[in-house]
This record gives C-alpha cells, sequence and structure tokens, in this order.
C-alpha cells in the first residue's frame, strides 16, 4: 500500500570551525536515502568569495552585499547571521518546498541562526558537533592549509564562543572518529522518522486494513 506522504524535518547542525559538521552532513545524506528517506542539505546564501573547487548554487549561492541586503529586506530568508564579516542565509521558499515534499532539510548553521529558527519554527530538531579536544581542533584548522596563524587564533576563539552555546540543542555529538560519529548522527535522524505518531499517520492505511481486515 501507498504510505501517507509526511512532511520532512528541518534538521539544525552546528559545530564549531573544524569540528566536522561539513563532511559529516554530507556523507550523512546518501546513508539515509540508501534507507529510504529522503534528506538535502540547504544550499546557503553568502556574501564571502568562493574558496578553490566551490560551485554556485552547489555550495552557496554567492551573492554581492546589495543583493544579500536586499533579500533580507524582502524577508527572503528563515535566518541569516554574520560570521566572520560576511553574511549567510538560509532560503525560505526553498527550505518550505522540500519539508512539503517530504525531504528532511538539513541547515549547516551557527548558534546565532539557531535561535533565529526556533524562535519562527517549533518543529525544528537540532544537533550540536564537538571535536574530541582543543588540540585536535586545532590540528584540523592547520592541516587545512588556507589561513595563517592570526586567523586560526581567531577561529579558535569563536570556536569556544560557538561550543558554549551546546546545551541549546537536542543532542550532542563527539566527533571523535568519523565513521561512529556519522553512524550516531543517522541514528538520530532516523530514529526521528520512526516516531510512533510519524508512523501511524504514514501508515495510516496499512494499520486499519491490519485491524478491520
Amino acid at each position: 500500500m501507498d504510505e501517507t506522504l509526511i512532511p520532512g524535518t528541518l534538521w539544525i547542525v552546528s559545530a564549531p570551525s573544524g569540528g566536522g559538521k561539513t563532511s559529516l552532513t554530507r556523507a550523512l545524506v546518501p546513508r539515509l536515502k540508501d534507507q529510504g528517506w529522503p534528506a538535502e542539505i540547504s544550499v546557503s546564501y553568502t556574501t564571502r568569495a568562493p574558496r578553490s573547487g566551490e560551485e554556485d548554487g552547489v555550495h552557496y549561492h554567492f551573492v554581492d552585499e546589495p543583493t544579500f541586503a536586499a533579500m533580507v529586506e524582502h524577508g527572503d530568508f528563515l535566518e541569516h547571521a554574520e560570521v566572520f564579516g560576511k553574511h549567510y542565509g538560509t532560503g525560505l521558499s526553498r527550505t518550505k518546498q522540500l519539508l512539503g515534499q517530504g525531504i528532511d532539510v538539513i541547515l549547516d548553521i551557527d548558534w546565532q541562526g539557531a535561535r533565529q529558527i526556533r524562535a519562527r519554527r517549533s518543529d525544528v530538531q537540532s544537533v550540536f558537533i564537538l571535536p574530541p579536544s582543543s588540540i585536535e581542533l586545532e590540528r584540523r584548522l592547520r592541516a587545512r592549509g588556507t589561513d595563517n596563524d592570526d586567523v586560526i587564533a581567531a577561529r579558535m576563539r569563536a570556536a569556544r564562543t560557538e561550543m558554549a552555546h551546546h546545551a541549546e540543542y537536542d543532542y550532542l555529538l563527539v566527533n571523535r572518529n568519523f565513521e561512529r560519529a556519522l553512524d550516531e548522527m543517522a541514528a538520530i535522524f532516523i530514529a526521528r522518522r520512526l516516531r510512533g505518531a510519524t508512523q501511524q499517520a504514514r501508515h495510516e492505511a496499512l494499520i486499519d486494513n491490519l485491524l478491520n481486515a
């Protein structure tokens, strides 16, 4: 029997720079798809310049400051924030479209954006990812090979500020081992899909048939 289409869940995933949220969320989507649970990472808008290998519309929607400001004024963002002097925002219309199609939407955003979304929606779920230590976090930042010592020091200060908000999230993961962290994140997403009320709505026809055949 066909399942009833259930709207997707809006997920917030936050972590300090170097915490691994980008790698984990990009590995999570195909993992969920293999198990029949559709999910998509929201493509944010940003005013920062593209990095090597980044594509417009794939990694970010790259826009200039006037365009971003106009979108803020028109109410085009679900949330927006300033990070390291650049602006980032989540498109509102695309997010609503995906959720309406039964697709979970993953927002790779910081605690500022998370607070904005919680103020607007009561159905959002959130995950915070911690590194196993400050030493390992700094090692990961240096391994990128893109920032000088001053930038890394600034990122470490910002990381402490970000991590101070971990208790505001529904779930907390420690990314000590990538595969284990990925398994744990997938378990969180799938458990949300398997809640009793959700499954009852999804399989209403099946349950009716089983009880009344």
